[in-house]
């Protein structure tokens, strides 16, 4: 009897484990080959896509994450691999907006105004990337984030009909980002679950041109 309930447990602890596992592997060898580490090998699209984040943590620090993504856009903008950004990200309150602390320092950077669209509906990855098809009428897409998150995003748009890329902003070490890095497994496995439901955006709107 022992034994017995020592394999079923053996089994129901499996499970979980082997969907992380098979979630994680399909995604990333979808994104084999799509997503690029500098400017001179990634091919030119005409619109970037900047996925969210907050510039702080919880802690008051910077948000290396945010950072490194703002440097990857000016990176890219400048070596004309790229001729618009389109920030998404979450705007759920007037204390938090993410879209607009981006373009500041994008502007910053040396992006001009009217080369940055906002997407102020961009509360998660499933909306970034379903709104730049069906609220900003694009095609095809470069999005700019970390290599994992690109994966994860290359993955959902063109399971929407969007051809996509991914520019790898600089990674944060395994120990400083590994609460990020674990979340990650079970975001995959939300994808599928989202993709299997046909979930759709918060909210979709009028569309917007960006030229």
């Amino acid at each position: 009897m022992k034994r017995k309930l020592s394999k079923l447990l053996l089994i129901i602890l499996s499970v979980p484990l082997l969907l992380l596992l098979v979630c994680n592997y399909t995604i990333n060898k979808a994104a084999e080959g799509k997503t690029f580490t500098t400017s001179e090998a990634i091919p030119k699209n005409r619109v970037g896509l900047v996925l969210g984040t907050s510039k702080k943590l919880v802690n008051g620090r910077p948000n290396l994450y945010y950072s490194y993504r703002i440097d990857a856009t000016i990176a890219l903008f400048k070596a004309g691999k790229i001729d618009f950004v389109l920030v998404s990200g979450d705007n759920g309150t007037v204390y938090y907006n993410e879209p607009t602390t981006m373009q500041k320092d994008l502007i910053k950077g040396g992006i001009p105004t009217e080369k940055i669209f906002l997407d102020y509906a961009g509360f998660r990855t499933l909306d970034s990337m379903v709104r730049a098809k069906a609220v900003f009428g694009l095609d095809t897409i470069t999005v700019i984030s970390q290599k994992f998150h690109n994966e994860r995003a290359i993955y959902i748009a063109e399971k929407k009909g969007l051809k996509a890329i991914g520019f790898n902003a600089r990674d944060i070490s395994t120990q400083q980002g590994l609460k990020v890095q674990l979340r990650e497994y079970f975001a995959r496995v939300k994808v599928f679950i989202d993709l299997m439901f046909n979930t759709q955006p918060k909210f979709f709107g009028d569309t917007i041109e960006i030229k």
